[in-house]
């Protein structure tokens, strides 16, 4: 059988039309590899890519925040009333800052939180940096699954703003301003 050694000591075995049958043999002009030239294209096309999708990310990152937001306190308002549903009592709901609300479990219906009854904190900047939420009042859900003390919840920041609004009904609805 016919063959010869590339620099890499490999066997090439040759076919009847004299060709290689190995598919990673070495070419027979000596020739292998991609040349300098080539690599430093390729590294160039990837770092231009790389770095146009980097700055799509960096401009679309506030509004990815904003949704996350506008998800996450409607998630926490809809857990309130099946909460309030489940356990037969209020669930309120204070937004103390722009930044801050709390979950009370209200056992006793008095709209305080006394001692023994289980008082949730959130901080919407933990996870969306520069968002801002103000509310016109605090919202409580009742044990039948209505609210009282209707709400409208503006979550803002520098891109944009949404609003969550609570109706009689317990209705938790996202709408852009």
């Amino acid at each position: 059988m016919n063959g010869h050694f590339c620099n890499s000591g490999r066997s090439v075995l040759w076919s009847p039309s004299h060709k290689p049958m190995d598919a990673f043999a070495c070419p027979l002009d000596g020739s292998s590899g991609y040349t300098l030239t080539e690599l430093m294209i390729v590294l160039g096309i990837l770092a231009v890519v790389l770095g146009l999708s980097g700055i799509w990310l960096s401009s679309q990152l506030p509004q990815y925040r904003l949704n996350g937001a506008v998800r996450q306190i409607r998630a926490d308002l809809l857990a309130a009333k099946a909460q309030a549903v489940r356990q037969g009592n209020e669930v309120r709901i204070f937004f103390t800052d722009p930044q801050h609300y709390n979950i009370l479990d209200d056992d006793n219906n008095n709209g305080r939180a006394d001692p023994g009854e289980a008082v949730e904190s959130r901080s919407i900047q933990e996870n969306f940096a520069g968002v801002a939420i103000q509310s016109n009042n605090n919202p409580i859900f009742h044990p039948r699954g209505t609210a009282s003390k209707l709400a409208t919840i503006k979550v803002s920041n520098a891109l944009g703003k949404r609003a969550i609004t609570i109706s009689i009904t317990g209705r938790v609805k996202v709408t852009a301003p």
